[in-house]
């Protein structure tokens, strides 16, 4: 029995993954050198884009649109990163009996 995937299993090769987000070879491999982006690698080194990373490949694309440098949008990412952690953890502490 084949087992279901989940949003982060790597399954788009480089190019499927540029043609799907409308960004060139070169920013994808630009965006991992720079660390906004850590694809998957098959055991041959063959990056591969989960679902998750194409969402943050259109994030990436909205920041940059909107006219932020590489810097910019790690910022960005990071904040939006911590500021969802400390909502789930707001939500945990909500779901405490007696609080």
């Amino acid at each position: 029995m084949a087992r279901s995937r989940d949003s982060s299993d790597g399954v788009y090769a480089i190019s499927v993954a540029a043609e799907l987000s409308g960004l060139g070879l070169s920013s994808l491999r630009l965006y991992e050198r720079k660390g906004l982006i850590n694809p998957a690698r098959t055991e041959g080194g063959t990056r591969r884009y989960s679902e998750d990373d194409m969402e943050r490949l259109h994030r990436i694309s909205e920041l940059v649109e909107a006219g932020l440098n590489i810097e910019g949008v790690r910022l960005v990412l990071a904040l939006e990163a911590e500021n969802e952690h400390l909502r789930a953890q707001l939500a945990k502490l909500r779901e405490v009996p007696g609080r």
